[in-house]
């Protein structure tokens, strides 16, 4: 019987890893031993269960490595290893080891067009590592059947194929104490960082369209203090068009509940997620959602209205549906009105 789990999460500290990462604490069995290696900048942020062994793992490498041998010497008393932040062990060990897979851009060449060159470089060594380490995993969790497929395909004969199992589970709902309803005070609320796949300029160039308009619908952002380029396109296209964007900044998990229950919807312009946990959190708390038609989307939820996350016109198209503003279209000519309009004149 499964009684010790070694939990493996030196770089989860915030977002959507660190919720599912304090839901998952927050639950834990008493029968389960837990020894945990956490980042050191989620200490006050997380609920770590009572006769927890915990050893806290600072953001350097030189602290890094260290968990990696702790790790390596805790083989030695047995247990399966949980690696919540995505990649496996870096020295080899025998005990059974799960990886929790939360990130596809370790294992999808996407564009890192958008990226920060200090990104980039992580990434760039976490995609090797994941690579170089794949056998040493004995079974990955994943929370979407998209995350699952884009896996298996990335893996593609490889031998031997790891099981894939998916998973998902979300701390929505267990913040519970709020009431249900609150006066509304955002039309749309976007929960998200500004990552270049966040997508937020094709939001904003909609929201700038929807201002010139006319039509100004409020939302929300929670764009971080390092963002800085997209809140000063944000506060320009204020001044310039009178734009209804504000940015509320980094919030907590319990004020981003508090967010969802005084406005009107979720948009989610996202080009892509492996799991997408403001849609599971919105669907939850019976929020409308207008989101990317993609499947990322489509594995959690049932959009109300759906958008190219490429194209700001199809954003605006979505929101005046949603806000029931008729969409004017062109008049469809007859061949001699067309060709009376084109040449002004009567055609023999």
């Amino acid at each position: 019987m499964l009684k010790r789990i070694i939990l493996h999460a030196p770089n989860v500290h915030t977002g959507g890893g660190l919720v599912l990462l304090n839901a998952l604490l927050r639950d834990w069995p008493a029968r389960l031993e837990l020894i945990a290696l956490l980042d050191v900048r989620a200490r006050d942020k997380i609920c770590v269960p009572d006769k927890s062994n915990v050893k806290w793992v600072h953001p350097r490498v030189g602290s890094r490595l260290a968990a990696e041998f702790f790790l390596w010497k805790l083989d030695k008393i047995g247990g399966v290893v949980l690696c919540f932040h995505g990649l496996p062990p870096v020295l080899p060990i025998k005990s059974r080891v799960l990886v929790f897979l939360q990130n596809r851009l370790l294992i999808e060449a996407i564009p890192w067009d958008g990226y920060k060159w200090s990104t980039r470089i992580r990434l760039g060594v976490e995609r090797f590592l994941f690579r170089s380490l794949y056998n040493r995993v004995d079974s990955f969790v994943v929370q979407t059947p998209t995350m699952r497929r884009r896996l298996l395909e990335w893996r593609r004969g490889a031998e031997p194929l790891r099981p894939v199992k998916v998973l998902p589970f979300s701390g929505a709902t267990s913040d519970g104490g709020l009431p249900r309803q609150m006066p509304i005070e955002w039309d749309f609320v976007y929960v998200a960082d500004g990552q270049a796949h966040k997508n937020h300029l094709a939001l904003l160039e909609a929201w700038r369209e929807l201002a010139l308009e006319g039509v100004k619908p409020r939302l929300a952002l929670t764009l971080t203090s390092r963002d800085g380029h997209l809140i000063n396109t944000v506060n320009a296209m204020r001044a310039e068009c009178g734009a209804n964007i504000h940015n509320i900044g980094q919030i907590s998990h319990q004020e981003v509940l508090e967010l969802y229950r005084c406005s009107r919807a979720l948009i989610f312009p996202s080009q892509f997620e492996s799991f997408g946990l403001p849609l599971v959190e919105a669907h939850e708390l019976g929020l409308p959602i207008l989101a990317s038609e993609l499947d990322y989307v489509r594995d959690v939820c049932s959009p109300e209205q759906t958008f190219d996350p490429n194209s700001p016109l199809s954003i605006v198209r979505a929101v005046k549906r949603f806000l029931d503003i008729p969409e004017s279209m062109p008049a469809m000519y007859s061949p001699r009105d067309f060709l009376r309009e084109l040449f002004e004149t009567e055609p023999e």
